[in-house]
């Protein structure tokens, strides 16, 4: 099939600004700029690159608002030229450098608004890539949502039927799933998948580095992903020709062609690219600490907080706990002060009472029953309170 897929898409007016002129660094400043980036990459803990068209033209895929792309052609009433097929084309050097700095552990996700299959075919794993706008060679059940990665391009586009239907089998070995397969190539107004989407928003806020490598950052709201990266403290890098949107955003601006970026950036780290030995289907990374699975990363910010909020409440307890504690240990003491003064003042009392013949009988009589009920005074003395007040 004809990399023109665009021209299946419905007619759509407002496809941003087209032809821009390309600005070109001196190759001492891409060297300098480059040897910057590389120092970035060194310090990131969680880098995510964001790729658009710019990295397949040297794979003979055009872009789109380039001096030579698809719609600033269809601008000036001319016609694009392609030089190859979606099922003939191969990755380019910058795809297989993203493929080996991933196997290296410095690119933790890639986020791709292309939809021509070379980072998955490239052999790219799944679980670290979010393709946003769709794959050609990808077909979807819109029943169950199991994905079927093809060796050629569905044909159809805009989350159209393919003919097919899935072949799940359900549980306890009942009868296939049987829904319809549909393209997951997003026309103009489709909405972006959710799991690419919100797996994309996830990584960008995580990243403390965002590399985005041939785009314009126009399209919305894929172009404005490297933004929640800066809003979170993290450093943008725009590699690119001609000026995007997000320039005034970015910590450093490399205009060059992006494999020349890549090869430079390569050698400094120390990274050879690899060769293309053909389609590569990698389905994950092999469950790497570093990666987590679709909504993992909010789930794990949820418990973290029940977990904060447990031991929050644990805290309460323990000091309502020393707190009653010490209100009863109070209240005995109290009590027991209070015993102490009513002897005192008794004692007191019994200091200045006149002395008569009836008062020594009755001190007589009184000492008698205290001697002969000191066992049963103190069975029934009154027993400190040990349960906490009512509130």
């Amino acid at each position: 099939m004809s990399v023109n897929y665009a021209a299946g898409l419905s007619p759509y007016a407002d496809k941003g600004i087209c032809g821009l002129p390309e600005v070109f660094d001196t190759p001492e400043e891409v060297k300098a700029k480059v040897e910057t980036l590389a120092q970035l990459i060194r310090d990131s803990q969680y880098m995510v690159v964001h790729s658009g068209a710019g990295i397949s033209t040297s794979s003979g895929i055009p872009d789109f608002r380039g001096p030579k792309g698809v719609w600033t052609m269809e601008q000036k009433g001319e016609a694009p030229h392609f030089d190859t097929t979606f099922e003939d084309a191969k990755p380019s050097l910058t795809h297989l450098a993203l493929l080996q700095l991933q196997r290296a552990g410095y690119l933790k996700y890639l986020i791709s608004q292309n939809v021509d299959g070379l980072h998955l075919r490239s052999g790219f794993p799944r679980d670290r890539l979010s393709e946003l706008h769709g794959n050609m060679f990808v077909e979807e059940c819109e029943k169950c949502g199991k994905q079927y990665v093809r060796d050629t391009v569905i044909g159809v586009m805009g989350l159209k039927p393919t003919g097919r239907y899935c072949e799940v089998t359900r549980s306890r070995g009942l009868r296939a799933c049987r829904g319809k397969l549909i393209s997951t190539i997003l026309d103009w107004e489709d909405s972006l998948p959710d799991r690419d989407l919100n797996r994309a928003d996830e990584a960008s806020r995580r990243a403390d580095l965002a590399l985005t490598l041939g785009t314009s950052l126009q399209i919305k709201p894929s172009g404005d992903l490297p933004l929640l990266t800066k809003r979170t403290g993290g450093k943008v890098v725009i590699v690119n020709l001609q000026p995007t949107k997000h320039d005034k955003h970015a910590h450093l601006h490399i205009h060059g062609y992006v494999d020349e970026v890549m090869s430079q950036l390569m050698k400094l780290l120390g990274l050879e690219i690899p060769e293309w030995a053909g389609p590569t289907l990698c389905e994950n990374s092999g469950g790497d600490a570093d990666i987590l699975p679709y909504g993992a990363w909010k789930k794990e910010v949820k418990i973290e907080l029940k977990i904060e909020e447990k031991k929050d409440l644990g805290l309460k307890k323990k000091r309502t706990n020393n707190k009653n504690a010490e209100i009863t240990e109070k209240g005995v003491k109290k009590e027991e002060e209070e015993d102490t003064k009513c002897e005192q003042e008794a004692l007191i009392d019994s200091r200045f009472e006149p002395v008569t013949t009836e008062n020594v009988k009755s001190s007589s009589q009184n000492s008698l029953c205290s001697s002969t009920l000191d066992d049963t005074d103190t069975c029934e003395a009154k027993k400190p309170r040990t349960d906490p007040p009512s509130s």
